[in-house]
């Protein structure tokens, strides 16, 4: 995200991430919540709760039994027409699995706000991105903020984005647990009515009218699955262009420039890191104590996740002769973790290529530190020096 520019209609407030996010979800005139508490995201629907319970939101709140119920109540209303939100972590998500695939197989615009948090066992409140990358292929878009001003922007452009007729599929707005979700800043709040000039209410595609009959979820067997998949990957698509449009306009309103990838140090970098979340700012802060010694790094992180922003990674990656990529998740058994194995696939066909290291950290909350970061840099180097990658795989911060 770029320096904050003050807009007229602004004001600073102090927020915690999940605050943020609640405060978002209500300036969106949201109709329908369904959820289930879950630590790190409770605090998001307590505070929609209470904006529902004294009036400030006039929306249907769900309280359901589990959160496979509470997607389950999220698809209906969103194929009735409403504008849905829903929230959760960790092992929520996973006892929604099944339904994460009905909700864009059936192109619901739902907005889910997904606190990261590590997967059990052992149970662990705190980050990891477990969550996030067990949904990566289930056809939702998903974005990942890094500070608390980013999880309050892109849950309002969630809402746009999803909604627009050329997309129509639900989104994830990530947000690592406890580091930004129970952390206060300062952030900048648009006001009500920007919110709504910039997010009209939601003008529904087919919803369910018992006038005029239609089915949701037929059977389809090998005569026309494969169609509706292919529609499904064209809408994931169509997606990129109409995220760079919202992104244009939320800036004219806000003053905030957003972009699918934030570059650091780039111009001339000879390695460089490529990360996910909160922990880009360390390791920004590193590259740039490390180029006041004349040493060339840079990093790159990533603002959109699903749609993959190949095209704009390759071309930054062009010219760096090695990379770190960083996983606060694991891949067992896989030849590396997720974001490694996306950027590899992604330079494959490239002539020219940077030899590629993988590091796994913070799991559970762990902290990254500075060092740690600084040692990875490191050893892109030495790969770099050599043309060798001596250990494709690093363990930050754990012996």
């Amino acid at each position: 995200m770029a320096a904050v520019t003050r807009v007229k209609g602004q004001r600073r407030v102090g927020m915690t991430g999940d605050e943020a996010v609640a405060y978002a979800v209500k300036q969106a005139d949201v109709d329908v919540i369904a959820a289930y508490p879950i630590t790190p995201q409770t605090i998001i629907v307590e505070r929609l709760a209470e904006y529902v319970n004294n009036g400030e939101l006039n929306a249907a709140f769900i309280p359901v039994e589990s959160e496979h119920s509470a997607l389950s109540t999220c698809v209906g209303a969103s194929l009735a027409g409403a504008r849905v939100f829903t929230a959760t972590a960790s092992q929520g998500l996973a006892l929604m699995y099944e339904i994460l695939w009905i909700a864009s197989s059936m192109r619901t615009t739902i907005v889910m706000a997904l606190a990261n948090r590590a997967l059990s066992a052992p149970i662990n409140i705190h980050c990891s991105h477990d969550d996030a990358y067990a949904a990566r292929d289930t056809g939702w878009i998903q974005f990942f903020a890094e500070n608390v001003q980013e999880a309050y922007d892109l849950t309002i452009q969630a809402f746009k984005i999803a909604e627009d007729k050329r997309v129509l599929l639900p989104t994830i707005i990530n947000l690592d647990g406890f580091i930004l979700s129970h952390s206060l800043e300062g952030l900048y709040v648009l006001s009500d009515d920007d919110v709504r000039k910039f997010l009209p209410p939601k003008e529904p595609v087919n919803p369910i009218d018992v006038e005029r009959p239609m089915t949701y979820g037929p059977l389809a067997l090998y005569d026309y699955y494969y169609e509706f998949k292919r529609a499904q990957a064209e809408a994931m698509k169509n997606s990129y262009p109409v995220i760079l449009e919202v992104f244009k306009e939320y800036e004219r309103i806000s003053g905030r420039r957003y972009a699918p990838v934030k570059e650091y140090g780039m111009e001339d970098a000879e390695v460089a890191m490529v990360i996910l979340g909160s922990s880009a700012g360390t390791a920004r802060y590193v590259a740039r104590r490390m180029r006041e010694r004349g040493e060339k790094v840079g990093v790159l992180s990533l603002t959109l996740y699903r749609p993959f922003p190949e095209k704009e990674i390759v071309e930054r990656l062009r010219g760096v002769k090695a990379a770190i990529i960083m996983d606060r998740s694991y891949s067992f058994g896989s030849p590396g973790a997720q974001l490694f194995m996306d950027i590899a696939a992604a330079l494959y066909n490239e002539g020219e290529r940077p030899l590629l290291i993988n590091a796994i950290y913070g799991l559970g909350g762990r902290d990254l530190t500075p060092d740690q970061v600084e040692a990875a840099f490191r050893a892109a180097f030495e790969a770099a020096k050599t043309g060798v990658v001596k250990e494709r795989e690093l363990w930050l911060g754990v012996r």
